[in-house]
């Protein structure tokens, strides 16, 4: 439940939900672009990927050193140091040529990464008898955020170029860091109990239940980000038109509202999340085999897809917030799932480039995705087991 009390209070809390829709527009609106910024750059599908694959990589990088100024200056203060970032880092693709478009990515990808370790906290902590359902919340906003850039970024590109699509995300996220100015302002850091030190001691790398949540966390991601990189390019290439490819990539991830929003109904046990993590990850198996025998019914399969890779998320961000000790240690319990987790999901958009390239078409590519969906199936049983207890 909620500890703060008004209306006002109360708007201040949700506006985490805010932040959320601003964590995924400045990844997912490179895909639909992939062709315009090869063409025009003379980039190749491995580099390409790379582009893709770099946010990721940020993640890698930064999500482990959160807990250090989160602890010091606080949740709040950190998250909102981290949406100005993403405003500058967003906006910086628009200039400095190519070398923005690399430095621009790289920087907005590295304040992402602080708002993906943080937001899971705050929830957490605001609604801790609601986790669940708040977790659903979160990521149907983190769907509806990204699914729109996808949508619109080829109708951006059409009035402004795709450097100014990629940097009108900058206004949003510049928007919500001074709507996120209040809860700064009244935020405070952690002050360290002999508790806290106590259970910071125990260090989630050395727990099996931790390194589940971690493998999971992985494998949706790297299936969701070679889907939401390349989906476009794969159905362009089979003569799809640009602008619609962009508009399936937008249904894609917004039917992940939908199956976001419904999973928490399976994982009301507090014992076992095996049913909820097994269901969100068998439609990822069956769409890309769908991909794979029957190309011409994409939409279909685009759908059925997503409505796994929409309650995948919201498993993989519920089970950290349940196997979490107390907020420091969901603090480095996301920062080690979302850190191993990115850096194999950033090699997904690569290597499917790269075997793209190598071998003349996208079957191997996709093929790769359907065994990396099959994988996480027998972690989902693994991971859900696990009861939380075991974790604290």
């Amino acid at each position: 439940m909620i500890e703060r009390t008004g209306v006002r209070a109360s708007v201040l809390v949700a506006l985490v939900f805010v932040v959320a829709l601003n964590l995924r527009p400045a990844l997912t609106s490179v895909g639909p672009l992939l062709p315009q910024i090869g063409e025009e750059t003379g980039l190749s599908e491995g580099a390409l990927g790379l582009l893709g694959a770099l946010p990721l990589l940020a993640f890698a990088a930064i999500s482990p050193l959160v807990q250090h100024p989160a602890r010091r200056f606080g949740v709040e203060r950190t998250l909102l140091a981290a949406l100005v970032v993403l405003a500058a880092g967003t906006a910086l693709r628009a200039v400095l040529g190519d070398a923005g478009l690399w430095i621009g990515t790289a920087v907005a990808g590295s304040a992402i990464a602080i708002g993906n370790v943080l937001v899971p906290t705050i929830v957490k902590r605001d609604y801790r008898d609601h986790v669940s359902m708040a977790t659903g919340v979160y990521s149907a906003c983190i769907t509806v955020g990204a699914s729109v850039a996808s949508a619109v970024a080829v109708p951006l590109s059409h009035a402004a170029g795709w450097r100014g699509a990629l940097a009108f995300w900058a206004i949003p996220a510049l928007v919500v860091a001074v709507l996120w100015l209040p809860r700064a302002w009244t935020g405070r850091p952690v002050v360290e109990t002999a508790h806290t030190n106590l259970q910071a001691a125990v260090s989630v790398w050395r727990q099996p239940t931790a390194w589940l949540v971690t493998a999971f966390m992985g494998l949706q991601s790297t299936t969701f980000y070679v889907m939401v990189t390349w989906l476009p390019t794969v159905e362009m290439a089979s003569g799809v038109p640009a602008g619609q490819a962009g508009v399936h990539l937008f249904v894609y991830q917004i039917v992940g509202v939908a199956s976001g929003l419904a999973i928490p109904r399976l994982m009301r046990r507090g014992d076992s999340q095996v049913t909820a993590a097994v269901t969100a990850s068998v439609p990822m198996v069956v769409g890309v085999t769908g991909l794979l025998l029957l190309p011409s019914w994409s939409i279909v399969w685009a759908v059925v897809a997503g409505l796994g890779t929409g309650a995948s998320l919201v498993v993989a961000l519920t089970l950290i917030s349940l196997r979490g000790r107390g907020q420091q240690g969901t603090t480095q319990l996301s920062g080690m799932a979302q850190s191993l987790g990115y850096l194999f999901a950033a090699l997904g958009p690569v290597l499917a480039g790269v075997l793209a390239e190598r071998t003349g078409s996208w079957t191997a590519s996709l093929a790769l995705v359907g065994v990396l969906a099959v994988v996480q199936v027998v972690v989902a049983v693994a991971a859900g087991r696990v009861p939380p207890e075991s974790a604290r």
